[in-house]
């Protein structure tokens, strides 16, 4: 077994055996903030957050240790976590998160990948912000970011794998690994939350690696874009249509599409279970257009946003009967 074969095996198990001996240590000092229920929350009673620590640490670590060429890009995931735990602890003026968000993401695109022309920077530079954000908004059920981590990584180990690209091949399957080992304790019924520390870096993370890897050639924006895809289509559908509405898209709320299908009934397990398939079929679709021809590509992503539209208004449509009938 050549070293990459034996790292590629041996870095991630060890990752997320980390995470699986942090998070029973993290839920059992109640040293954790409490996240407690308020009027937006979908649970019933407090769940310690920052959960996030036992999975962020030991895939940075192993990302550190295998993947040199990614210590910029790992040095604001962990600014990033840092910034989040503080707000865990306690929140912080929206405005100094974002100038947080923007400063990791200017960094990333003007010193990990300096050589891209400005016009297409400051456009990505946008985009990583926007996922940050988004992949905080989307964690608010149980079980739901951590599926979407273990899909969309693996979905970036296997694509990477296939090019030899030892670095980013470990460290996204040490993510995914670390992940799974969260969700073992997150879902439902969650025994802890992955809080900011968790869903802001790996935001960012997942929108990083993915501006790296269309950098190196190994895949077209469109493999991470549709890897992520179930993520990206909730948040953004239910922006436009908040923005429509004229409502203030910096306040909290309960109308992502997931969170309306949990309020129809459908119940935190059974709505996870679903996205996962939902999740695992994007990944999928990621994997086997990578490499293939544009024209290949941009149908496979047309015809999922297709089908996220048509699932959009069929929710819509089903949240307006539920309203009615209550």
């Amino acid at each position: 077994m050549d070293e990459f074969r034996f790292q590629l095996i041996a870095v991630p198990i060890a990752a997320g055996t980390a995470s699986l001996v942090l998070l029973p240590a993290l839920i059992r000092s109640r040293l954790l903030p409490q996240d407690r229920p308020n009027e937006r929350s979908l649970h019933a009673t407090p769940v310690p957050r920052s959960g996030g620590i036992a999975l962020m640490v030991p895939a940075l670590i192993a990302g550190w240790l295998v993947a040199p060429a990614l210590h910029l890009v790992l040095a604001c995931a962990a600014f990033l976590a840092f910034i989040s735990f503080l707000d865990d602890l306690r929140p912080m003026p929206p405005l100094l998160r974002f100038l947080a968000h923007i400063c990791a993401a200017a960094v990333l695109m003007f010193a990990a990948l300096p050589q891209w022309p400005v016009a297409i920077a400051l456009g990505v530079m946008l985009g990583v912000v926007w996922m940050t954000n988004l992949y905080n908004f989307m964690d608010g059920s149980d079980g739901l970011a951590g599926g979407m981590t273990v899909a969309g990584f693996a979905c970036y180990a296997i694509v990477s794998a296939a090019a030899d690209q030892s670095g980013l091949t470990i460290l996204a399957a040490s993510i995914a690994a670390c992940a799974l080992a969260f969700l073992l304790f997150n879902f439902h019924p969650a025994r802890i939350f992955m809080g900011d520390i968790g869903s802001i870096p790996l935001g960012f993370l997942a929108a990083a690696l993915g501006a790296v890897g269309w950098n190196e050639g190994l895949w077209s924006p469109l493999v991470p874009l549709l890897a992520f895809s179930p993520f990206i289509a909730d948040a953004t559908i239910t922006l436009a249509k908040r923005l429509l509405a004229g409502e203030k898209v910096w306040l909290a709320h309960r109308n992502h599409y997931y969170q309306r299908v949990i309020r129809m009934g459908f119940g935190h397990r059974q709505t996870a279970l679903a996205a996962y398939a939902l999740m695992a079929g994007a990944a999928g679709s990621a994997i086997a257009i990578a490499g293939r021809p544009a024209a290949i590509q941009f149908s496979v992503t047309a015809a999922w946003a297709v089908a996220y539209l048509a699932l959009a208004v069929a929710i819509d449509r089903r949240w307006q009967r539920h309203g009615e009938q209550t």
